[in-house]
Formats: C-alpha cells, structure tokens, sequence
C-alpha cells in the first residue's frame, strides 16, 4: 500500500505496519487507522495517520530511557487489547514524543502510553495508573540519571 507522509514523504508499506485504534489517540478519537514506521533516527519510530497525512506521532519506547518503566495500566482496557500484564512477548509498548525547538528539551508521556497487540495489530493510548509517570519526562535528562543509564545500556545489549 503506498501512504503519503509530511515527514517522508510518500512510501510503501505492508500491512503488519498497520494498527487500528478503535478509541483513536487522545484528541485524536476520530481517526482510527495508522501505521507504525521506522524512524530514520534510532531510537524513534513515526505513528503515521494512514488517511491524514499531516498527522503524525513521534514515538519512543520508554524502556530505552527508563528501565523501570511499567505503564500499570487497568487489566480490563489491556483485555480490550485482547493482552494481560503478563503477555509481554505480544506486547508494544511506546511514549509519545513532544520534540520543542531545542531537541534537547524533548519530552515523553510516560502518562498515557502507547499499547499494541503485535499479533493482531490492535492498538490504544491508556492511562497509567501509577502517579510516578507524568506528561512530561525528559528524555535527555533521564537518559543522564541512573534509571537511563541502566536502560541504554540495556538497549544496546550490554
């Protein structure tokens, strides 16, 4: 399928790229079909709108940049998902990214993450449960603590 994108312009996908959101995004309610696309930058991925090509999400997966992270999300909206918190083989889990002028003071939602089935495509934003996941973590300042640490570490296979 060819998808027309702002950042990428027009490209070729398949369909394990394709996730559907029954509930939308946060804001985003109405629109239901995207595609999860590999950034040209590591550690980030594009969640593409599939028919609005302006709209797109900058994605991370938070565990690159906090090794304790676990959404702790309700057990009945993962079983929406058709997942358990123990399914972490069919499990994806992203943070939105909010990129400002200076990208140094780039954000993530660890709040209100990004959970996909993988086997069936299927996908929602949740809210965590947990009040130590805010809005806004800094990704390059956590990247510097002792959580980050532990985690690039991890994401490279060290």
């Amino acid at each position: 399928m060819k998808l027309e994108t702002k950042s990428l312009g027009i490209i070729n996908i398949d369909d394990t790229q394709r996730v559907y959101f029954s509930k939308g995004i946060f804001g985003f309610e109405n629109i239901k079909e995207y595609a999860l696309l590999n950034a040209n930058q590591w550690p980030f991925y594009w969640l593409q709108a599939i028919e609005v090509p302006d709209l797109a999400f900058v994605l991370i997966e938070p565990i690159i940049f906090r090794a304790d992270y676990d959404p702790d999300v309700d057990s009945d909206d993962l079983a929406e998902l058709e997942l358990t918190p123990a399914e972490k083989n069919k499990t994806l889990i992203y943070a939105i990214v909010t990129v400002p002028a200076d990208p140094k003071r780039m954000t993530a939602n660890l709040q209100g993450p990004i959970i996909i089935n993988k086997e069936l495509r299927i996908g929602r934003q949740l809210i965590s449960l947990n009040k130590k996941w805010q809005v806004k973590h800094y990704i390059i300042d956590e990247l510097s603590s002792k959580e980050g640490t532990n985690a690039g570490a991890r994401a490279e296979g060290k």
